[in-house]
């Protein structure tokens, strides 16, 4: 039972008790052997919520006592207190999916069978089809038809334990459309179900219409796009101030690694956050990009160079590290042969995090999850990091250092599943293990014991 997220911030306290396992991912970002490290807390762990933050966890008196005294502090009785009893769930930090393109209309079922027949992703976009398709359905979507797509997803998304999610434009490639993606995803994250963190994409494609009109020249009609992305939609998208950061899809064939430099330093001079699509189907350069740039986040990273790869081992080493997301989904979905040296980069110290990518083209998934036994299957990421990789790293690929832990002071995201420990999450593969979910210190999610 999903309980309405559409009303004021609670005014009682929370106590979550009677847990097997409480995973506190306590102690900031995981990185090297440390991402190995969930941080578990001793038998009989409470976990005290009020007005949308964490206030205690430790054992139960003293949970329970250090809640009262700040319901006391507020004016409050210390008896105003709900409980959500685990019943020997493992509790732990709401998962956050910090690459996803959530607001777009239709969907891309006819490539499978394109794809069945030999074609390739690139294929596919350089016909019109893809990203492009996509683009035309959204386009014609009403706001309203929007939204409520975007509802339906994210109501899957709070059902697979997701508490903060990512959302990209980028189905709009054009300035008013751009606007409105991120209009969408501001007000879906306005709505409480699950926490938006809205994005602009604009640099996804090139679309149709600046094609048409360099249909000789693609290279031209790339150059063309680019100056509209820099010099219309970036003003009007920090005017707007809705989007925290800027994308690019930097891939052989979209937009190169120059082309992304310049985009994202007209970004960054607009206050806008950095991040890109990097080396998602060969070696662009994307990853010495981010690296250079300082992104928050290098996402796709199938096909990084080992130059890239140093290149975000030494910023991690700096001190100023960029989160390496990674999508295995994607290459799954595509058919790729296309593998995420996630080993390799959690050796060289660099902080991994995953995400659906959740789009209705690549990865029409919804279930981090899901992500989690992927990960733990065919990049061989044990169940712990898989779980750092959705919860503390996530947000710090978001920039997001109140969630991603149970801490005193963060926001009150957490998941109860039907396992007795945090292993088994990503063990039982595509199981519906989500007992019950706190988004902000409410329960959002009860499905009951």
């Amino acid at each position: 039972m999903i309980v309405s997220a559409q009303r004021p911030l609670a005014a009682r306290g929370l106590l979550v008790t009677g847990a097997a396992e409480v995973v506190t991912l306590a102690g900031g970002l995981r990185r090297g052997p440390a991402q190995d490290e969930p941080a578990v807390a001793p038998p009989g762990t409470t976990v005290a919520c009020l007005d949308g933050r964490i206030v205690a966890v430790g054992p139960d008196r003293e949970a329970a006592d250090a809640l009262a005294e700040a319901l006391r502090g507020s004016g409050r009785s210390p008896d105003a207190v709900d409980r959500l009893d685990a019943d020997g769930a493992t509790i732990t930090p709401g998962l956050v999916d910090p690459h996803t393109h959530l607001v777009f209309a239709g969907s891309r079922v006819g490539e499978v069978a394109l794809r069945a027949r030999g074609a390739s992703y690139l294929d596919i976009l350089a016909a019109g089809g893809g990203i492009l398709s996509t683009v035309a359905a959204t386009r014609a979507a009403s706001t309203e038809a929007l939204l409520a797509h975007g509802r339906r997803w994210l109501t899957e998304m709070l059902g697979h334990g997701t508490t903060t999610v990512e959302a990209k434009s980028g189905y709009g490639l054009d300035t008013a459309t751009e606007l409105r993606l991120l209009e969408v995803a501001g007000r879906l994250g306005a709505d409480g179900l699950v926490d938006v963190v809205p994005t602009f994409l604009g640099a996804h494609a090139v679309p149709a219409e600046i094609r048409a009109a360099h249909p000789d020249d693609p290279a031209a009609a790339t150059e063309a796009y680019v100056a509209a992305v820099i010099g219309e939609q970036l003003p009007a998208v920090a005017a707007q101030g809705i989007a925290r950061s800027c994308d690019v899809f930097c891939e052989s064939g979209v937009f190169s690694a120059d082309q992304a430099r310049r985009i994202l330093l007209a970004a960054r001079d607009l206050a806008l956050a950095v991040r890109l699509h990097a080396d998602e189907l060969a070696p662009s350069g994307g990853a010495e990009l981010a690296a250079e740039l300082g992104a928050l986040s290098a996402d796709h990273l199938g096909s990084p160079s080992a130059a890239g790869i140093e290149a975000l081992a030494a910023t991690a080493r700096d001190g100023h590290p960029v989160v390496g997301v990674l999508l295995p989904t994607v290459p799954w979905f595509l058919g790729l042969a296309v593998r995420e040296p996630a080993r390799e980069l959690i050796e060289a110290g660099v902080p991994v995090a995953l995400a659906t990518d959740f789009n209705p083209g690549t990865s029409p998934v919804t279930s981090l999850p899901l992500v989690m036994s992927m990960a733990a299957v065919s990049l061989g990421l044990s169940p712990a990091e898989a779980l750092a990789a959705t919860t503390v790293n996530a947000a710090a690929a978001l920039d997001l250092p109140d969630r991603g832990a149970l801490e005193p002071g963060l926001r009150a995201d957490l998941v109860a599943w039907r396992v007795p420990t945090h292993a088994q999450i990503s063990y039982w593969v595509g199981a519906e293990l989500v007992r019950a979910v706190v988004v902000g210190g409410r329960v959002i999610l009860d499905r009951g014991a």
